[in-house]
């Protein structure tokens, strides 16, 4: 009897440190991961993010920058993580893409959508068509005749395979019934600096990664995969207005594993909220050309479902690309 009681006793010492443990949380700093490298979207979205809702939480957020595989190995590694709170992914539109792709292409795929629980958006953007100040094209519509000319001789960089950089132009190229070349890098910066530099002819990808070349004079848009004007980039037209049915948003949006503890998801949910009506944040980002459009949880839940479902689509129309 007595050391029944002494077992007994230890398990609710076990239990009480436990629930200590999740009431004191976060007890150490927090790890956000992104999977793409330093520069592009979601690291612009991601860091000053992170700061807020380290302000909120009274420990750091630091961020890890996992890139490769369009963003693949860091959202598997996001959710493989511990459900504990300490890791938290902050992710592009390609989380909703991958698994499918993975799938059309006969391997496991590297995570599924039920493994990672949607908490907050920070942003939706529709990509943008940018090439070099001195290239020949001055509309969409002299991009796409060239392209019609010459098939597979323009050549567009990406973040990857199926990535928010390589969709949109399938989806384009599908349209107006072009060829181009894809050249898939580690993520929006290198192919952004790749596009620089001449080795590629184009990218797509969201305005925040090219606006501060536009502005200095080195890039043009031609157009865009919206509807309507972009704020940061008003008096370009949109893929549309161009005459192609072509359209396309690179959305940003904060994620966590998806056995994490709800009162744990809960303050998460509470610090992105902060973090997205943080006025600092709301400038830095919004200055970078990609300005918030928060969505709390049930409605980003409801639209990160919607668009697996259109992009399972898009995945089949583009095929195996190896």
């Amino acid at each position: 009897m007595q050391r029944r009681s002494v077992l007994a006793a230890t398990a609710l010492l076990a239990l009480s440190g436990l629930a200590c443990a999740q009431g004191a949380w976060p007890a150490k700093p927090i790890t956000m991961v992104v999977p793409f490298p330093p520069g592009g979207l979601a690291d612009i979205v991601g860091r000053p993010v992170a700061e807020a809702m380290a302000r909120e939480l009274g420990q750091p957020v630091l961020v890890e920058n996992k890139g490769g595989a369009g963003g693949g190995i860091g959202m598997a590694q996001a959710s493989k993580a511990a459900p504990d709170g300490y890791t938290v992914l902050l992710s592009l539109s390609s989380f909703t893409v991958l698994p499918e792709a993975d799938v059309l292409l006969g391997r496991a795929p590297m995570y599924t959508l039920a493994s990672l629980r949607p908490i907050a958006r920070f942003t939706a953007d529709p990509t943008v068509l940018a090439v070099r100040a001195d290239a020949p094209w001055k509309t969409v519509k002299d991009f796409v005749e060239d392209a019609k000319k010459r098939p597979g001789a323009i050549n567009y960089g990406s973040s990857g395979n199926y990535g928010t950089m390589h969709v949109p132009m399938e989806i384009l190229a599908q349209t107006a019934g072009i060829k181009m070349t894809h050249i898939p890098f580690t993520g929006a910066a290198p192919a952004v600096v790749a596009l620089l530099g001449g080795q590629i002819d184009a990218v797509s990808s969201g305005p925040a990664t090219v606006l501060q070349h536009v502005k200095a004079g080195k890039l043009r848009v031609l157009g865009h995969w919206g509807n309507g004007k972009l704020d940061t980039l008003p008096e370009v037209p949109s893929l549309k207005d161009s005459g192609y049915n072509a359209e396309y948003a690179q959305w940003s949006g904060l994620f966590v594993p998806a056995a994490t503890p709800d009162a744990v998801v809960q303050r998460v949910r509470a610090a992105a909220r902060v973090a997205a009506n943080d006025a600092k944040v709301r400038e830095v980002i919004h200055n970078a050309g990609s300005p918030i459009l928060y969505q709390d949880t049930p409605d980003f839940e409801k639209y990160v479902q919607a668009d697996a479902q259109r992009m399972a689509e898009v995945v089949k129309k583009i095929g195996k690309v190896e």
